[in-house]
């Protein structure tokens, strides 16, 4: 057999075989060094593998270069592709390292760059498990954690009123003889385990993430409920009978519904159900015992919509300005939000963004009543397999206030049965976000009452749409015949000529020809209103390129006026004049960005972008002849770099940088992942003068009470819960730092005054300390609960850039307390502030 050893003879031959073991150890340790030294990682590995396996007691002598040749030889596999290879490698090395917390830690990065988040959370847990110390293991398994286990989980789970009226429900279905139950995306199985309180005999449940369905499995456990609920770790779609459940259920619960309900696939997996897994309905005036027929719960909705007017939204959906510090934006450039893009995307993906309506910085102003814009009956098959097929219904609806239409908001009343219903209106108290779909293409965004906003409304790809979002001025006249009008009802608007008047006054507005669609993220488009930002840089940037060769910029200047074709006096011949050398300037920021056509017109300056998308590079283009900024000067610098992970390069082999721009914050509001590697690499490739820009950033933030922070970050006992035992096992879950948040619209107390966390220097890097203490001083009473914090981006000592400005881009973030602390006016908390690589943390010093 292949795998089998033979056993060695006894006397001499025993001690023989020892040396010659000893001797091949040795050998093997010799040419493992040798490799090592001629960088050939793979056949040095190779080696290492077969000492420790003749000689597993060398395990700790041989540990450390252990770890550096299966890295190295790691990422070589990992350059060339060879995913097997590299994962094989890992699993050799954890068989003879199983509790080695470094090991684990860098197959997880491995595994989370391929894309398998639930394999890499495990082994981020185990090395965080065997050593509770590891920073690196920890932020790694924080931030897969957002991944795995999304906020909105602990903030639904403490929805008090949500669990009780979805318990009810059950209790009552099953009273009422729905005995067999099937939960459709179970996620902790609370709804499963109502239906087992409720005294259902047969309890099935079904979950497709990895990650919940473990947890899960750990609930039902704690609860004693896992020999009553049979636990599927698949999607509803792949249920089979009586492969997977013996036979059809009287009863499914599901709650796969996001904010514009249809999102998660409710629509596709109950017309599956209805197929192939429920029993049949019971039709109308039919009696009979509830076991025998199948139902729903929820069993409908109604969805309802707003047209509304809020500076947030339209900030982050609409580009506003024209000019951008001196920049020209085309008009044949349309920057659309991927949630006004969806439409024609090649990839399927939601029509809508999301937004707490109730909490959105500066608020918003309802510009018509609330309509009804759908309903649906779960509980109707042919309903259901209709939604995707039927044309879209025309609505229209008038506003009844004047003002700005940035966005129709939607929500929903989920009807579970004929007695319980939960509504998602941001005027309730609701864990549920809203659907927030941005208005684009208007000729004119200002509408009054009298006016109509008209919109079409459909379903498909399993997403509500609402498209074509228009207006009829209140100067032609209408014959709407009601307020609120739907599908042929539109269309009835009188004769001909007033059909025609009402049409050519449609306030829409068809793209040019030759106009170019380029899709921004909402922060990007957001960076794009910035104007402070981009202020801030343009000064910073004249101000290092002047320090450098005030006259350089002088003779560049004259080129400029040239470039526009001005006059800017006489002088040489261009034949006789000597080219300047130019600046080079590196913008390394992550996203869109306008800043290198900005260093473009500073001067004789060779700027660099390093945006990755075509459709950007050609924005960019366009935006450069706008701004009468000759476009092959301006340079993509990963066309010219060979391996994109080093981006940090010379501009040319003899050649420094004067500038280069890096991207510090997240929008998220977190400190960006390796930046001081970053920094430190930067300042090798400057020249004498030249800067990174921010140079350096200061940290602050404030001592709250908020008990929203603590809700949606993790379940709070099993009150929330109805008694059932769950916080203990999702919690683990839980992060320490809350991201994406608004400050300025936060609910909460601010217990302290501001106060400076750190300073991260980028140019000056022996002015950073790895672990700081700040003393704060409590000006109200109260329970401290969080820490939110933000920045501030210094350009250069006089120009500074707030994340957690009105205008800013950015985000902010906060750290949770595990535990309240409770204070009083007057008192001194110590908070110990530390920093590793991308990673702060902060502690309450006791």
């Amino acid at each position: 057999m292949p795998n089998s050893r033979s056993r060695p003879r006894q006397g001499a031959g025993s001690s023989s075989g020892a040396a010659g073991r000893d001797e091949l150890v040795s050998r093997s340790l010799q040419s493992a060094e040798h490799c090592l030294g001629a960088q050939d990682f793979g056949t040095a590995y190779a080696h290492y593998l077969l000492v420790l396996s003749l000689a597993p007691e060398l395990k700790d002598d041989v540990k450390e270069t252990f770890q550096y040749t299966l890295f190295r030889w790691a990422e070589e596999l990992d350059a060339l592709s060879r995913t097997q290879d590299l994962l094989g490698c890992y699993e050799q090395a954890l068989e003879l390292f199983p509790d080695d917390e470094v090991i684990c830690n860098s197959m997880g990065e491995h595994l989370f760059r391929m894309g398998f988040r639930d394999e890499a959370a495990g082994y981020f847990r185990k090395a965080v498990k065997l050593n509770p110390d590891f920073s690196d293991a920890k932020e790694n398994f924080y931030r897969v954690a957002n991944w795995l286990v999304e906020r909105w989980h602990f903030i639904m789970l403490n929805d008090t009123k949500r669990n009780t009226i979805y318990n009810a429900a059950i209790q009552k279905a099953v009273c009422l003889g729905s005995k067999s139950v099937l939960d459709i995306g179970a996620g902790t199985g609370i709804l499963s385990m109502f239906a087992k309180k409720a005294g259902a005999h047969s309890v099935y449940a079904c979950e497709l993430s990895k990650t919940m369905y473990e947890l899960a499995c750990d609930v039902m456990a704690a609860n004693k409920m896992e020999a009553g609920i049979k636990l599927l770790h698949m999607k509803s779609l792949d249920i089979e009978i009586p492969k997977h459940i013996p036979e059809r259920v009287s009863l499914v619960v599901t709650e796969t519904v996001d904010a514009g309900l249809f999102g998660e696939g409710i629509v596709e997996s109950l017309i599956h159900a209805w197929e192939h897994l429920l029993l049949q309905p019971k039709t109308k005036g039919e009696n009979g015992n509830c076991e025998k027929y199948g139902k729903v719960i929820p069993a409908s909705a109604v969805i309802f919509g707003m047209a509304v007017e809020c500076a947030e939204i339209r900030r982050h959906h609409r580009v506003g300005v024209k000019d951008v510090a001196g920049i020209c934006l085309p008009t044949n450039v349309k920057f659309q939000s991927p949630a006004c893009s969806s439409v024609d995307a090649e990839e399927t993906i939601e029509p809508y963004t999301t937004e707490k309506m109730s909490r959105v910085p500066g608020g918003y102003l309802a510009l018509t009543e609330c309509f009804e814009i759908m309903t649906v009956d779960f509980n109707n098959l042919q309903e259901l397999k209709s939604l995707a097929t039927r044309k879209p219904d025309k609505i229209s609806t008038p506003a009844i206030k004047e003002g700005v239409l940035d966005a129709v908001v939607v929500w929903f009343v989920l009807q579970l049965d004929e007695e319980h219903s939960l509504s998602t209106s941001p005027s309730e108290e609701t864990c549920w976000e809203q659907a927030v779909y941005p208005v684009q293409d208007l000729a004119d965004y200002w509408i009054k009452p009298g006016d109509q906003v008209m919109m079409e409304v459909s379903c498909q790809d399993c997403y509500l749409r609402i498209q074509g979002i228009s207006v009829f001025n209140s100067e032609h006249e209408m014959d709407v015949g009601k307020s609120f009008t739907k599908n042929e009802d539109l269309l009835c608007v009188g004769n001909e000529a007033e059909l025609c008047s009402a049409l050519a006054n449609l306030q829409t507005s068809k793209p040019d020809a030759g106009e170019q669609t380029c899709v921004l993220e909402s922060t990007e488009i957001a960076l794009l209103n910035n104007a402070p930002y981009h202020e801030g840089f343009k000064m910073a940037m004249r101000k290092v390129l002047s320090s450098l060769t005030p006259e350089k910029v002088g003779q560049a200047m004259d080129a400029q006026c040239q470039r526009k074709g001005m006059s800017c006096g006489s002088g040489q011949s261009g034949s006789e004049q000597s080219v300047p050398e130019p600046f080079y300037v590196l913008d390394v920021s992550e996203g869109f960005s306008i800043l290198p056509v900005m260093a473009g017109m500073l001067g004789q300056v060779r700027p660099y972008s390093s945006v990755e998308k075509e459709q950007h590079r050609t924005a960019l283009d366009l935006i450069s002849d706008a701004s009468h900024f000759p476009r092959e000067t301006l340079e993509f610098w990963l066309r010219h770099v060979e391996d994109e992970s080093a981006v940090l390069q010379r501009p040319k082999s003899d050649k420094l940088w004067s500038i280069i721009i890096l991207d510090v914050i997240e929008p998220s509001g977190l400190i960006q992942q390796e930046i001081m590697e970053k920094a430190a690499i930067s300042r090798c490739l400057l020249q004498s003068g030249g800067k990174i820009f921010p140079q350096y950033v200061l940290m602050f933030g404030l001592l709250v009470e908020s008990q929203t922070l603590v809700e949606e970050s993790a379940v709070q006992g099993t009150e929330r819960t109805l008694g059932l035992n769950i916080a203990p096992f999702i919690n683990q879950f839980q992060v320490p730092i809350r991201v994406f948040l608004d400050l300025s619209s936060l609910p909460c107390v601010p217990l302290s005054e501001p106060v400076e966390l750190l300073r991260l220097d980028l140019m000056t890097p022996y002015l950073n300390t790895a672990n700081r203490e700040v003393k704060v001083r409590i000006c109200k009473s109260g329970q401290v609960t969080a820490i939110p914090f933000w920045y501030h981006l210094y350009l250069d000592d006089e120009i500074r850039l707030d994340t957690s400005s009105e205008a800013s881009h950015w985000k902010q973030a906060a750290v949770v307390l595990d535990n309240p602390i409770q204070v009083e006016m007057g008192d001194e908390l110590v908070l110990n502030v530390q920093h590793h690589k991308s990673n702060v943390s902060i502690t309450v010093k006791q």
